[in-house]
């Protein structure tokens, strides 16, 4: 391979991480895309990065965020994208509910 073209393919790869980590709500919620409440319960949350290129340190962005839910029907489960944002936003509510 010649130092041209090992050059693009150094280019062409970007480099992509998952994050996976449970986040748990103690009341029913609701999350921006999502069109149903959703209950109480621990829920897996996969944030993929890609790496910033051109640093001279590591730096990830994040391009994606995804939980997975119970489907609506059956036992079966989705994985749906939704905002970071949101589900911050979900989680704060959640915080400041009062406990029954």
């Amino acid at each position: 391979m010649t130092a041209l073209a090992e050059g693009r393919l150094r280019k062409a790869i970007m480099t992509i991480r998952s994050r996976r980590e449970t986040v748990t709500f103690k009341h029913p919620f609701r999350i921006r895309g999502i069109d149903r409440l959703l209950p109480a319960g621990s829920y897996k949350v996969i944030t993929d990065e890609e790496m910033i290129e051109g640093l001279s340190f590591a730096a990830f962005r994040r391009v994606a965020t995804m939980i997975i839910i119970p489907a609506e029907t059956g036992r079966a489960v989705e994985m749906i994208s939704i905002g970071s944002v949101d589900l911050s936003d979900a989680q704060g509510i959640d915080a400041s509910a009062p406990d029954d």
